[in-house]
C-alpha cells in the first residue's frame, strides 16, 4: 500500500468539570470547535467553514441512498494471503485488526440501492480500512458492481478513496486496475452511465483506473487527488511543483475532473445527471430507450 497524506483532522478535549472528554472536534481551517453530535448530523461537514471531514462507508450510503433501499452484496468474498506475507504483523493479522476496528470485512461496501427512486449499483470505499488499499477483494467487489449495472441496465456509482495498491498482495493487487477497467469498457459499450465521486484522498492505482473513467467525475471540496506523492514526483521530474497541484480545485481548473460538489448537494446533483441520461423513477422506459438518451 502506498502511503500518502491522510485526511486532515484534529480533535480537542474541553477540560471542564462534568463535561466528558472527546465530544468536540476542531476545524483545521477556521479553528472553530464543533460539537461532535452536530458534526455527525451534518455528515461531517463543518457548518461555518464547509470543511469536509472523512465519512465512513456506512455514512456515505446513508447520504446517497434512499432510506432502507441499500442491499449489500458479495459479503462472502474473503481475502486470501496468497503470498504468505510476513512482517512484524502478518497480513491476516492486519486484516483482523482493521475488521475489529471498523466492523467491516473489507475496504469497500457494494450492492444495489435507489437514489431518489432511481435504481443504481453502488460501491463505496472506506479509507479507515487499511487506507482503502486496493486488493483482490476490493477489485472484485467493484468489478461485480459494474457487472451488476451492466446486467440490470442500472447506472453505476463508485465513491473512491484510497492510498493505492495493497502491497501485501503484490501483482495481484495491480491486476485489479486492468480488471475494473475492462468491466467499465463493457459498461461504456452498453451506454450505461458511470459516475465516480473522488474523496479525500484518492491516489495511485485507484485514480489510474476506475476512479478516472467516469462519464461524470465529481470531487469533494479540498480532496487530495493524484497518482504519486509530491516528494516522489519532485524527485522524479526535478521540477518545483505548483502549490496545491493535487487538490480537487487545481484539477478542476485544468479539466481533469468535471465538478466539485459540496457533500450535502451530492445526492441531488447525481439525480440531475442520471435524469439527464434518461434514467428516472417517474417513467417506465425500457433499457434501450434509456440508453438512447445518454451522451
Amino acid at each position: 500500500m502506498s502511503l500518502f497524506s491522510r485526511p486532515k483532522y484534529s480533535t480537542i478535549s474541553i477540560k471542564r468539570k462534568n463535561i466528558p472528554m472527546g465530544i468536540w472536534t476542531k476545524c483545521p481551517i477556521s479553528g472553530e470547535t464543533v460539537y461532535n453530535r452536530d458534526l455527525e448530523k451534518n455528515f461531517m461537514v463543518v457548518p461555518q467553514s464547509g470543511y469536509h471531514f472523512p465519512l465512513s462507508a456506512d455514512q456515505r450510503i446513508k447520504l446517497l441512498c434512499d432510506n432502507g433501499t441499500f442491499r449489500e452484496m458479495w459479503q462472502d468474498l474473503e481475502t486470501v494471503d496468497v503470498l504468505g506475507f510476513e512482517g512484524e504483523v502478518s497480513y491476516m493479522g492486519k486484516l483482523d485488526k482493521y475488521r475489529e476496528k471498523t466492523k467491516m470485512r473489507e475496504a469497500v461496501i457494494a450492492g444495489a440501492a435507489k437514489l431518489h427512486g432511481i435504481n443504481i449499483a453502488i460501491a463505496v470505499m472506506d479509507f479507515r480500512f487499511l487506507g482503502a488499499s486496493m486488493g483482490t477483494v476490493v477489485g472484485e467487489r467493484i468489478t461485480r458492481t459494474i457487472e451488476l449495472g451492466l446486467q440490470k441496465s442500472m447506472p453505476v456509482i463508485v465513491v473512491c478513496a484510497s492510498g493505492g495498491a495493497r502491497m501485501y498482495e503484490g501483482i495481484l493487487s495491480l491486476m485489479q486496475m486492468a480488471k475494473t477497467s475492462a468491466a467499465l469498457a463493457k459498461l461504456k459499450e452498453a451506454k450505461i452511465p458511470y459516475i465516480t465521486i473522488l474523496t479525500n484522498p484518492t491516489m495511485a492505482g485507484v485514480l489510474a483506473s476506475f476512479a478516472s473513467l467516469g462519464d461524470v467525475i465529481i470531487a469533494e471540496p479540498g480532496a487530495l487527488i493524484g497518482f504519486a506523492g509530491p516528494r516522489v514526483i519532485k524527485e522524479t521530474t526535478r521540477q518545483d511543483l505548483p502549490n496545491g497541484f493535487q487538490t480537487a480545485e487545481f484539477l478542476l481548473s485544468h479539466g481533469l475532473i468535471d465538478q466539485i460538489v459540496h457533500r450535502l448537494e451530492l445526492k441531488s446533483r447525481i439525480k440531475y445527471f442520471l435524469e439527464s441520461f434518461g434514467y428516472g423513477p417517474q417513467h417506465g422506459k425500457s433499457a434501450s430507450t434509456q440508453k438512447s438518451h445518454r451522451r
